[in-house]
């Protein structure tokens, strides 16, 4: 028999960074779930991943205080800034330009991004980052 759902829970925790403070503990705690067995499986999940890479995770929890997790890739701003070597995006984007990634790179993110956008064609995805990347003062040269 299958599981009662009990619901839902998103999360943005830094790969291999789980532990019981705050925001993890009390998101987890108010809901049942067992706590140091969230972080155990996450910072296992996560190990081969870069450590502090942002991993937004969905945790689907049941009402037997069992629970299941989703880890999705890093958001397309943290690859983004990473490759235009900046710390922070523009303050007025679209009148402002911080920094500058290449088509190559753009092509990258896109394909390490694949399973999480909701397209199949490598030259759409290359859109959605190149949007983001405008969204954010950063350039796209050719």
């Amino acid at each position: 028999m299958a599981k009662k759902l009990a619901g839902q829970l998103k999360l943005q925790v830094n790969a291999g960074q789980a532990n019981p403070s705050p925001p993890v503990g009390p998101a987890l705690g108010q809901r049942g779930i067992n706590i140091m067995e969230f972080c155990k499986s996450f910072n296992a999940s996560t190990q081969h991943l870069e450590p502090g890479i942002p991993c937004p995770t969905i945790i689907t929890y049941y009402q037997d205080k069992s629970f299941s997790i989703e880890i999705r890739t890093a958001p397309a701003s943290y690859y983004l800034k990473k490759a235009a070597g900046l710390e922070s995006a523009a303050n007025a984007p679209g009148r402002e330009v911080v920094g500058s990634v290449t088509v190559s790179q753009v092509r990258e993110i896109a394909e390490a991004k694949m399973k999480d956008l909701n397209t199949e064609n490598v030259e759409a995805a290359m859109k959605i980052i190149a949007g983001s990347a405008r969204s954010m003062g950063i350039e796209v040269k050719g």
